[in-house]
């Protein structure tokens, strides 16, 4: 996937924002709320999964634990070139809806969601 492809699927969900944090980090948001994140070079990509994805993502290795985020059940991807833009894209899609899930009423409001 590009990283232009990444960026227009992240920021096409509704109430998606983009911030630069951490030195170069683009990291995504969804009522103020982290949903992916790639280096400023989109070398890489990580996201929030469900349950299930984290176990098989992680132990199959076709992804990694995300730094600091594992508990929260983020994967990592060291490749984002080599990944298939159509699954990127609806990892992205499934990324914003876990997190958007728990967004309180106002944050809906606020992002557009409901």
């Amino acid at each position: 996937m590009t990283p232009e492809a990444f960026d227009a699927a992240a920021r096409a969900l509704r109430g998606a924002t983009m911030d630069v944090q951490w030195g170069d980090d683009h990291i995504y948001k969804v009522g103020g709320k982290m949903f992916a994140g790639t280096d400023g070079a989109y070398s890489n990509c990580s996201f929030k999964v469900s349950d299930i994805a984290f176990e098989m993502l992680t132990t199959s290795g076709r992804a990694r634990p995300a730094p600091y985020m594992a508990r929260a059940k983020w994967v990592m991807f060291d490749d984002l070139a080599a990944l298939d833009g159509a699954e990127v894209a609806d990892w992205l899609k499934t990324s914003h809806r876990l997190v958007a899930a728990k967004l309180t009423r106002k944050q809906r409001v606020e992002s557009g969601l409901a």
